[in-house]
């Protein structure tokens, strides 16, 4: 993440970035539960898949707050990924890019619970709530 400060890169890229941080640890802390349940070979796997589109749902809400919320609103400085130059999808999709983006993974996460017919309307809330929050 920090290697593509001030370089242009693509969405594929920044994707990549993302599952390697914000998608693992997601897709991390639900395989440690599903191994921990017992779960089936099928349900580890929608389990991570689950952890991995709900790790970038987040993060592409979290980019999208940095440039729309205020400081005072997020808890943290606003706008710092601008000043850094940061990789981020909004600068990379615009905000209605990023804002389908994050739906569209947050839509992808409630999915893959279902191919394991593991739906769960905690999880799905879970979803809502890394697209829809403020802060």
């Amino acid at each position: 993440d920090l290697e593509a400060e001030s370089k242009a890169v693509d969405l594929e890229t920044l994707e990549r970035i993302h599952a390697a941080k914000t998608g693992a640890l997601l897709a991390g802390a639900c395989r440690i539960g599903a191994i921990a349940a017992h779960a089936s070979a099928p349900q580890l796997a929608a389990l991570d898949s689950f952890g991995q589109h709900l790790g970038l749902a987040f993060q592409i809400t979290d980019d999208i707050l940095d440039e729309t919320a205020s400081t005072e609103e997020l808890g943290k400085t606003a706008g710092k990924d601008r000043e850094v130059a940061k990789a981020t999808y909004p600068a990379l999709l615009g905000l209605q890019g990023a804002l389908e983006l994050a739906a569209t993974e947050a839509a992808a996460a409630v999915g893959a619970l279902a191919t394991a017919d593991l739906a769960s309307d905690v999880l799905a809330a879970l979803c809502r709530f890394a697209v829809e929050r403020k802060r």
